[in-house]
């Protein structure tokens, strides 16, 4: 298996999401997943800036629903934003997504983690040169 670099492009292709609009739209997006994010850009073309779905800001990828054209899910934002996207049946967009979002949680808390036992590390050899000191 491969190892990603950060910013490498794990899928692209076509989603749509839907509008905020009061009529809430479905319209195409070009989207870009890597390791840290969900890249969409509005022209269906890489011309234009892309809105950026930072994985540092999304909470989980929820309510997965399969009808018979397409999968609709939801991804929730860490302050409760709720987007809306749909993808045929057999693109896999929805479990691409998740599993990059899961793969990005979980080198943070193993990040985290080591962060954690490195302060404990040296405040436990600050206690000990203190303990020693005249």
């Amino acid at each position: 298996m491969k190892m990603l670099e950060a910013g490498e492009v794990i899928w692209e292709g076509e989603l749509e999401k839907r509008s905020d609009s009061l009529f809430q739209l479905w319209k195409k997006k070009l989207v870009v997943l890597t390791q840290e994010s969900l890249s969409l850009f509005p022209d269906g073309q890489k011309r234009t800036k892309a809105k950026e779905l930072g994985f540092h800001a999304i909470l989980k990828v929820d309510c997965m629903e399969r009808t018979g054209k397409y999968i609709y899910f939801t991804i929730v934002t860490k302050d409760r934003k709720e987007i809306d996207f749909r993808c045929p049946d057999q693109s896999c967009w929805n479990a691409s997504i998740t599993m990059a979002l899961i793969d990005f949680q979980n080198k943070r808390a193993i990040q985290d983690f080591k962060s954690r036992q490195e302060l404990e590390q040296a405040a436990g050899s600050q206690e000990r040169q203190l303990a020693r000191a005249p």
